[in-house]
């Protein structure tokens, strides 16, 4: 197993961006009585921010390897 961070700092940075976006006080910011398209604010806001941790994560492996 090899010892060298470096190449996995991108996965360790989209992890705790994860840990961050998803944390309390975040969420707590969306959770309104308002609507986005017809969506509430909150939902959008985990489907956004879920596809996009998505993206960095697939963008984060390619960088890793």
């Amino acid at each position: 197993m090899p010892r060298n961070l470096g190449s996995r700092a991108p996965l360790l940075a989209v992890f705790l961006l994860g840990g961050l976006l998803f944390s309390y006080p975040l969420l707590a910011l969306f959770n309104v009585h308002a609507s986005v398209l017809g969506v509430p604010v909150l939902y959008a806001y985990l489907l956004l921010g879920w596809a996009a941790l998505i993206v960095l994560i697939r963008w984060a492996v390619r960088q890793a390897t």
